[in-house]
């Protein structure tokens, strides 16, 4: 999220996007509801600028990009069924660097039916529920720092390849001086680089979007917030809806938490056109989600908002087929304003981090971590793994970097860029939860599926 100063069209951050590993971290989370997966649009369908981001970012082909982001899903599929009837045996799964999908065991018994089924094998000596509640506890402990030692920890991220969690921990003075309990095995500690400062970059049109806690012409207000639209959705009613970032909404846990959505006019923000209304979100809590509900109006839906599409390079779009649950190895592209399209692979499926608001108060945040760059102002921005919607940006480790050459140059050190993911799916199922019949009530990505 950025910050752009009302009616000079100047950008100042304020990002809350906290800093998540490379590290090899790796496996299946939580158990989700069981799908078909979705089929793809063919190589020949995609935007020539996303296949351009995945030969440059992947090194491999849009068929073979296509082709891994199906495999993934295959073994998502897979492994939400051989976890929920072997739960003491499961312990992780993954598509390897080959493309290979594997999947992790506490007993040879477990091992040779997933051989049987087709899939590599590899003996873990911890069970995911385990490390799981592992994770859990470290969290609790984390929630007891204080702010000035809390702030130190990055993220923590559970390490399926390895049976291990992993902290990350920023490389400050409060970061080498932090104890880790001992009560809790298995904790690998990483440094990464430590928070960021403001940034001035101008913002872009395309899928960008302004708000305010207040009305543009409001002579008192300071600063507005610059996001990236997510996924256009519909939900029973057949309102026309945009999911985006929860941290993006100015207004969030404040009054009825609504504020107006525009698109930027650089040249006079104070008369930037209205296209929707935040309507509902969260940050942390129970949920632990990072998402946004946008109510577009009548402007947006011209424009086009009602189709199955997320925006990329030079205006160029890509219609969503279904949608997909994160899986460490899998392919990933995102969309945003500031960087358009990039693409990486997913490192974490699960990962936990603290973001504190300008209030001074704590949030927990739960996604998935990816390699792909994302910039200042792409918070909110559509992740899609082949054609699928996958999950919304949250933050990132390179969201003060002008560009991606240089985020990659200045993070390789670190492991390179890396990106917070929030699963649509998720989203989704919350967001239906807490509608209550109304608004948002069976809410859906809009996508164009393609017959099998």
């Amino acid at each position: 999220m950025r910050k752009l100063v009302a009616r000079r069209a100047a950008v100042k951050a304020a990002t809350l996007a906290s800093t998540v590993i490379l590290a090899p971290v790796i496996g299946i989370g939580l158990a989700q509801a069981d799908t078909a997966t979705p089929a793809q649009l063919s190589e020949s369908k995609l935007p020539p600028e996303l296949v351009q981001a995945i030969s440059r970012d992947l090194k491999m082909s849009a068929g073979e990009y296509l082709s891994r982001a199906a495999k993934a899903q295959q073994l998502s599929d897979y492994a939400r069924g051989f976890r929920s009837e072997r739960p003491e045996s499961y312990a992780g799964a993954w598509m390897g660097t080959d493309g290979k999908p594997t999947i992790a065991v506490t007993s040879a018994d477990a091992a040779k039916i997933a051989a049987a089924d087709g899939y590599q094998t590899k003996l873990a000596p911890i069970s995911a529920d385990n490390l799981e509640n592992s994770l859990m506890q470290l969290n609790q402990w984390v929630s007891s720092l204080p702010r000035e030692l809390a702030e130190a920890i990055n993220n923590v991220a559970i390490d399926f390849l390895n049976s291990q969690l992993v902290v990350s921990l920023a490389n400050t003075p409060a970061g080498h001086v932090l104890n880790l309990p001992t009560l809790i095995a298995n904790v690998k500690v990483v440094l990464g680089p430590g928070g960021g400062g403001p940034v001035e970059r101008r913002p872009m049109g395309g899928d960008t979007y302004i708000s305010a806690p207040t009305s543009l012409k409001d002579a008192s207000l300071k600063a507005v917030d610059v996001c990236s639209f997510g996924f256009n959705s519909v939900d029973a009613a057949g309102n026309a809806l945009n999911i985006s970032a929860g941290h993006c909404n100015p207004n969030l846990g404040k009054g009825d938490g609504q504020a107006t959505v525009y698109l930027p006019n650089v040249k006079d923000v104070a008369s930037s056109p209205e296209l929707g209304t935040f309507v509902h979100g969260r940050l942390g809590g129970p949920s632990a989600l990072d998402y946004s509900v946008i109510k577009l109006n009548d402007r947006a839906v011209r424009a086009g908002m009602d189709q199955p599409s997320v925006r990329g390079a030079n205006g160029t779009t890509l219609s969503v087929t279904g949608i997909a649950d994160p899986v460490t190895g899998a392919p990933v592209c995102k969309s945003g304003q500031s960087s358009t399209f990039t693409c990486g692979f997913v490192v974490a499926d699960r990962v936990e981090t603290q973001l504190f608001t300008a209030e001074g108060e704590s949030k927990v945040v739960r996604g998935f971590a990816s390699s792909a760059c994302t910039l200042g102002g792409d918070s909110g921005g559509a992740i899609v793994t082949g054609t699928l919607a996958l999950g919304i940006t949250s933050g990132s480790n390179a969201a003060d970097a002008p560009d991606c050459n240089e985020a990659n140059v200045a993070l390789a050190q670190y492991g390179g860029t890396a990106t917070l993911g929030i699963p649509i799916r998720a989203i989704l199922t919350d967001i239906d939860a807490a509608a209550g019949g109304g608004l948002g009530s069976g809410i859906s990505v809009r996508t164009r599926p393609i017959a099998s």
